[in-house]
C-alpha cells in the first residue's frame, strides 16, 4: 500500500510558461502538503529536469511558446525507461483532451479549473505513479533474486551457467581460451559446528568479498551454495596464467578472518579447466574442473589442480 505520507512525499514538477499560473499551482500543492514541488518555465528544460530528478508527476501546460507540450511529451517518452510517463495536463483548451491522452497523458484537466477535482487528479495520479514504481522495483527485486545467491549477493548456478556460455562464444570467436575454477572451502563444516551459522555465513561472505577483490572486473564469482565457488574467467592467455590466478586465489582465501572477534583461518582447494583444451562447453568444463577439485582435495587441500583431461 502507498501511505499519505508515501504521497505527501512524492517529486512533483510544474510546467507552465505563465508566472501567475505557476504560483497558484505552487500554492495549492504546499496548501495540501506536497513538500517536494519544483517548477520551470522553459519546456526546453523539462526532459533533462526529468532525466536527473525522475518525477512522480508532471504538471504540464499544453500552449508555451517554442515548444508546445505536445513536444515535451514526445521528448518524455523518448527518455522515460519504464516507458510510463507521468503527466497530468492542464490547459485552457478542452478540445485538445483526446490528443494529449493518446500523445502520452495520464490524465487531464481543463482550465479554469475545480480546486477539489484538481488535488483529487493529483492525488489519485500519484498513489497509481507510487504502486507502479513499487511493482517494478519489487519486479527487478525478484529478477535479482532469481540470479543471485541471497546470502552473498553473487551470481547463482543459473547466471554463472549464462556467462559462461558468453565467455565461450567470445573465446570461440576470436581464437582465445577462457578457463573455470571449481573452489571448495576446506573445513567449512568445522567453523558451522563449533562457531555456529552466523559465524559460517559471515565466513562466506568475507571468502566472497575476497574472490571478487582478487579477479578482474570482467570475470564472473559465483556460489553455487553451501561452500562451493566458482571463478569464470572471461578470457585468459594459457593454463600457466590461469595457475597463476589459481596460487593468488588460494593465498587470499588463507589469510586470517576476525569473526566474532577471533582469528579464523579457512583454505581452501581449487580445480582448475580451460576452454578449449578440457571442454568446448559449459557442462563440460564445470565436470572437469570439480573432478580436479576432488584430485586437490585428495593431495592434501590447499592447493588447486588443472584438469587431466584434454579434447585436443
Amino acid at each position: 500500500m502507498v501511505s499519505d505520507d508515501d504521497i505527501l512525499d512524492a517529486n512533483i514538477l510544474i510546467v507552465d510558461d505563465q508566472v501567475a499560473n505557476v504560483q497558484l499551482l505552487e500554492s495549492i500543492l504546499q496548501q495540501v502538503g506536497y513538500r517536494h514541488v519544483t517548477s520551470t518555465m522553459s519546456p526546453h528544460a523539462v526532459c533533462e529536469l526529468h532525466r536527473a530528478n525522475s518525477y512522480d508527476l508532471i504538471l504540464l501546460d499544453l500552449q508555451m511558446p517554442g515548444m508546445d507540450g505536445f513536444e515535451v511529451m514526445a521528448g518524455l517518452k523518448e527518455i522515460e525507461p519504464t516507458g510510463y510517463v507521468p503527466i497530468l495536463v492542464i490547459t485552457a483548451q478542452p478540445g485538445h483532451k483526446q490528443r494529449a491522452l493518446a500523445a502520452g497523458a495520464r490524465d487531464f484537466i481543463a482550465k479554469p479549473f475545480d480546486l477539489i477535482e484538481l488535488k483529487i487528479r493529483i492525488h489519485n495520479m500519484l498513489e497509481v505513479r507510487l504502486l507502479y514504481k513499487r511493482l517494478a522495483e519489487r519486479n527487478a527485486e525478484l529478477a535479482s533474486m532469481a540470479l543471485h545467491d541471497m546470502l552473498t549477493g553473487l551470481p547463482n548456478r543459473r547466471l554463472l551457467m549464462d556467462r559462461l556460455s558468453l565467455a565461450i562464444v567470445h573465446a570461440r570467436r576470436n581464437q582465445r581460451t577462457m578457463a573455470v575454477m571449481f573452489l571448495d572451502l576446506d573445513g567449512f563444516k568445522q567453523i558451522n559446528d563449533t562457531m555456529g551459522h552466523d559465524a559460517g555465513d559471515m565466513l562466506l561472505r568475507m571468502v566472497a568479498d575476497r574472490l571478487v577483490a582478487t579477479v578482474r572486473q570482467e570475470d564472473t564469482v559465483a556460489r553455487l551454495g553451501g561452500d562451493e565457488f566458482v571463478i569464470a574467467l572471461y578470457e585468459a592467455i594459457d593454463v600457466e596464467q590461469v595457475a597463476k590466478l589459481g596460487s593468488k586465489v588460494i593465498s587470499a582465501v588463507s589469510q586470517p578472518y576476525s569473526i566474532q572477534g577471533v582469528d579464523v583461518r579457512m583454505t581452501v582447494s581449487v580445480g582448475v579447466s580451460v576452454y578449449p583444451m578440457h571442454g568446448e562447453d559449459a557442462e563440460t568444463l564445470m565436470k572437469r574442473a570439480d573432478v580436479a577439485l576432488y584430485e586437490a582435495k585428495q593431495a592434501g587441500k590447499n592447493d588447486y589442480r588443472v584438469s587431466a583431461y584434454a579434447d585436443l
